[in-house]
């Protein structure tokens, strides 16, 4: 098995392009041990190369309540009251630590997404 590490576009491009030819390699043969390597090489290499920041509270929220079929309504008890509401899904108001504890332990919001730096005091952008 002629496996190396990625270190170039290039090598990258070809890791992709031997993961599509093995992708339906069965586990626990020598095709599908050079798959599970190759995918962890280019996971490695993407997490270098192509990192995914960390989304917007306020457009996880506002995901989370689409996904979950929720209202504005069904925030208040995490919130506030519906005005207080608005104004954090508006960007006229931060996140409190109390609301951040709130979404996470009743929503399951991960606390590291909602702690995330974010412009406040402006509407939010669609």
């Amino acid at each position: 098995m002629d496996i190396r590490p990625i270190r170039t576009e290039k090598d990258y491009e070809a890791a992709l392009a031997e993961i599509e030819r093995l992708f339906d390699a069965a586990p626990n043969t020598p095709d599908g041990d050079r798959l599970e390597v190759l995918l962890t090489l280019v996971e490695a290499y993407e997490a270098q190369h192509y990192p995914i920041p960390a989304p917007d509270p306020i457009e996880a929220i506002k995901y989370y309540m689409e996904s979950r079929g929720l209202s504005r309504g069904d925030l208040e008890p995490y919130i506030g009251s519906r005005a207080r509401v608005a104004e954090v899904l508006n960007r006229r108001r931060p996140l409190s630590l109390t609301m951040i504890r709130k979404l996470h332990s009743g929503l399951g919001i991960p606390a590291e997404v909602l702690v995330q730096p974010y412009a406040a005091g402006r509407t939010a952008h669609a």
